[in-house]
Parts: C-alpha cells; structure tokens; sequence
C-alpha cells in the first residue's frame, strides 16, 4: 500500500498533537538553552554598546539564514521532497536532496564572501546611527560571523529532509546544539581574550557563534545515516526537481526578504533612538517571546508542512483543509495564554531572568515593555507558520510574497507613527511588529480560505471567543500575581522569585486550561488524549 494512502487512513486528530508534541519537547529544550545564552550574554555584557553591536552583527548573516535557509530553502526543499516521496522511491529523493545541497553549498559559500566584502556597506545600511566606534567593531563581527549563514542552512536543509521523513527530535534538537556550543565556545573565547569582558571579547562570542553552526549541522548526521541518506555531490542540476525547488524559492525569497527588508527598517529606526540600549532590549525580549512561538507556532508548522505537501500530492483536498485548519486552532489554544502571561508578567519574567550584572533594573523595565508590546502579535505569528508553507504546498507560491510587500509599507509608516510621531520610542517598534502580524495573519487566512473553499472559519471564531472567555481568568490570576510579587520582589533572592512566579504562572495556567477544558475547546481532547496515551505507554 503507498505511504500517502497509510498516511490518510490514520487517524488525522492523532497526528498533528503527536509529532507537535515531540518537536514542541525538543524546541523547548533548545529555547531554553538559547535563553540561557541570552542570560550570560546579558550578566556578562548587559545592554549597552558592546552588546548592541554584537546584536546588529549577528543580525545580519541570521537574516539571510531566514532569507535562504529556514525560510525559502527549507519550505521549497521540503514541498517538493515530501511530494516525490509520496510518488516516487527513495532513491530518486535522495539523488535530488545530493543535487540540492550540493548546490546550496556552492552559492552559499560565494554569498559568504560577499558578505565578508560588503560587511561595512550591510553595517552603514542596518545601523546607519551607530557612532563611527560602535560603527567599526560591528563591522568585525559580522566578518567573523559571515560563515554562519553557510553552516547553518545546510543545517536547515539537513532538518528539511529528516521531517520530510517524519523524523523531527533530531532536527529539533540540532540547535541546542547550536546554543551550546556558542555558549561554551564562545564564552570560553571571550574570556581567553579579555578576562573583563569587555567590548574586544566579543570577538571570542562571534567565534563561539560558528562553532554552535557547527554543532548544529553535525548533530544531525547520525540521524541522516539512520534514514539511510548519504551524501555524494552532484553537480547535475538540470533536473525537474531542482527547478521546481528553484521555483518554488524564488517567491519565498521574495516575500522573505520583504520580512527581513522589515527587520531592516526596525533596526535601523532603532539605531536613531537617544543612547545606547534600545536595540539590545528589543532583541532580548523578541528573544524571549521566541520561546513560546517556537514551543507552539513553529513547532505546529513543522510538522503540518511535510502532511499538508503530502494530502496536495494525493489530491485530498478535504484532508488537506482540515489539517490546517486544526493547526491553526491548536496554535490558538496554545499562544493565547502565552500571550496574556507574556503581558501581565513581563517585568517579572525579565527581571527573574536578565537582570544581574551589568543588565540593571533599568534595562528590565525598558526589555519588559518592548515584550508586552511583542507579545500582541504571538497567536498571529502561530498562524503565519502553519499558513504561509501551506501556499507553497498548493502551489500559490506568488500569495505569501504578495502579502510581505503590503507589509513592507504598513510597518514603515506604524514604525514612524508609533516611533516618533506618538513618542513610543523602541516600544513604538515592537507595537508595530505585533500588528504588522496580526495583518499579515488576516490576509493570509482569508487568500488561504478563497483557495481551498473552506478553514472551518466557524470552528476557529467559535473557539477563539472560548479561549477569550478562559484567558479572562488567566488575566485575573495574573494581575493578582503580579501585584502579591511586587509587595517583596525587590527584598527577594533569585530562589525565592522564582518559585513565587512559577507558582503565579501554574495557577494561571492550571485556570485558564481548566476553564478550556469545561468549554469544551475541541482541541483540549488532543492534548488530553496525547497525555493519556504517553501515560498509558509509560
């Protein structure tokens, strides 16, 4: 019997919370692991100018990461690799996964000079406010980091491959790998150079940087092997496969880059905000608002992608539309407390975690309102990763790219509004990030319903103003929390914080679940049912 016809005779509600649930595990331990990093980062460099340069020259090889790996690359790879292993053999998968990666590694090592070239004309683009000082030592790191972007799209594609094959813990956890091996190496560098940790350590951070690219290409290998992947270059590019991932990327990159043309703007708005800070404290809060959307919306859309590519190639349609459909309820039910918690426990979340060393009390309150303002577009960005690789899967390559470029405009004209006009300052930018989301979201959704005749839009606003109804509980425990936590915060030990807010977030948690559950949220059977069976098993 074909894969594809197993694949939809299983049961379609088990599918979706299972693998989440291992990706979700896995993520978590990586998310941890990266604010762990953040938090030496932070003790180490606090948020001033060392930190901020070391922030911009990081951002830009990840930028074109995002733009070619874990963007584009990824979602084309694995588009077209998940179709031809629902209608071809293995062999002729692993031929184009040879001629794929062997061409990945030649354009990207040409893109990695490059950037070594052009780092001053990228740095005079991203952070045209920087001082001249401030100015030259980002250019070195970002020289020093350039290779990154080579090691880890292989990685990125390396993890395609592997979901494509159902596969997902390993690829999940090659970036904890990633965030030891920058933790370790890099700090052990850093210190080796300047014991102080001043701003020439961070030369010794940005080799610790490649070294984690390392980890987080060569974990994956076992797992290759294991799936019986065995890399031979192959220079024969003129195949179907290859062109269809080549155009299938050419949209992607288009509409990534009109992502990262955003970014950009934000960096560079930021750059002219009075002092040094403002470009550290939104970096460390949209770090930490990564937890929760790659605990829930990446890891959702990880595992729907390679189901959704494959329900296209059998031309099931209704399967199709029902696993994004339950992707995108399962996001909602899993960000919209995140959200709520991220708003009402910000200062506390930042303080717990970032605030020793040279990171003062200050940078919390500064960090804490840049992330209440991120968190209004976390649900959004859960839905915009189990959508937008969904247009690709259907071949609507050109709809993702079309809605970046109206993004483009709109987060121009709120970053000015919100910025500047109204006074926000960096707050301004994390406020338009959020709604830039949230309208991306919107139109994605509704180009996606047009295309496939139905989301079960009833289901998902029935659902959501359940979860609103939960959430109102949430609220309350919170704002409760926070206030009990404030009468002796400032006279508390790190223990002693940390068990008051855990416990704040467990009861609020414990509400909110309990109310979806008496709701009767459709999706609280999954996870209920997953628990049971893992017990069960156990």
């Amino acid at each position: 019997m074909p894969f594809t016809l197993k694949l939809v005779s299983l049961p379609r509600r088990d599918i979706n919370t299972r693998a989440a649930g291992i990706v979700g595990l896995a993520v978590l331990c990586s998310r941890l692991l990266g604010l762990a990093r953040e938090l030496i980062l932070a003790r180490l460099f606090g948020a001033g100018l060392a930190m901020d340069a070391f922030k911009v020259a990081f951002r830009i090889p990840n930028l074109l990461r995002d733009l070619f790996a874990e963007g584009a690359l990824s979602t084309a790879f694995v588009t077209v690799f998940s179709k031809k292993t629902a209608v071809d053999d293995d062999q002729s998968a692993w031929a184009l996964a040879n001629k794929v990666a062997t061409l990945a590694t030649i354009v990207l090592s040409g893109l990695v000079l490059c950037g070594v070239f052009f780092a001053p004309a990228l740095v005079s683009k991203l952070a045209g406010g920087f001082a001249p000082e401030k100015a030259a030592l980002t250019v070195l790191l970002t020289q020093i980091m350039f290779p990154f972007i080579l090691l880890v799209s292989l990685a990125a594609l390396a993890m395609g491959l592997l979901n494509s094959k159902d596969v997902f813990g390993a690829p999940a956890l090659a970036s904890s790998f990633f965030n030891i091996g920058s933790i370790v190496g890099g700090v052990g560098l850093a210190w080796w150079i300047d014991p102080s940790f001043g701003p020439k350590a961070l030369i010794g951070l940005s080799l610790g940087t490649l070294i984690g690219g390392c980890g987080q290409l060569f974990s994956q290998f076992p797992a290759l092997y294991k799936v019986g992947y065995r890399f031979r270059p192959d220079f024969s590019w003129n195949d179907e496969g290859v062109r269809s991932v080549l155009r299938l990327m050419l949209p992607a990159v288009i509409a990534a880059s009109a992502v990262q043309v955003n970014v950009m703007i934000n960096s560079e708005f930021a750059s002219h905000i009075p002092g040094d800070g403002p470009v550290s404290w939104l970096d460390y809060a949209f770090r930490l608002m990564q937890l929760p959307l790659g605990l829930f919306g990446v890891a959702i859309g990880t595992v729907t992608l390679p189901l959704v590519a494959r329900h296209a190639a059998a031309g099931d349609r209704s399967a199709l539309r029902s696993t994004i459909a339950r992707g995108l309820r399962l996001g909602l039910l899993l960000t919209v407390p995140s959200t709520l918690g991220l708003i009402f426990l910000a200062e506390p979340i930042i303080s717990l975690i970032y605030e020793s060393g040279k990171f003062d009390a200050e940078a919390t309150h500064q960090t804490a309102a840049a992330l209440q303002f991120y968190a209004v577009g976390l649900a959004a960005y859960s839905g915009i990763k189990v959508l937008a690789p969904a247009f690709y899967a259907i071949d609507r390559r050109t709809t993702p790219m079309l809605v970046s470029f109206g993004a483009i405009g709109v987060n121009l004209l709120l970053n000015w509004l919100f910025t500047f006009k109204l006074g926000m300052g960096h707050r301004g930018l994390a406020l338009s990030t959020g709604c830039v989301a949230i309208g991306n979201f919107i139109a994605l959704y509704a180009l996606m319903r047009a295309a496939t005749g139905s989301l079960e839009t009833g289901k998902l606003v029935f659902g959501a103003g359940k979860l609103l109804l939960a959430g109102a509980g949430l609220g309350a425990v919170c704002m409760w929390g926070a206030g009990w936590m404030a009468s002796d915060w400032a006279g508390a030990g790190k223990l002693l914080r940390a068990v008051e807010l855990g416990g704040v977030i467990a009861a609020a948690g414990s509400v909110f679940f309990a109310a979806a559950y008496f709701l009767k949220v459709e999706e609280m059977d999954d996870l209920t049912g997953a628990l049971r069976r893992r017990l069960q098993r156990r």
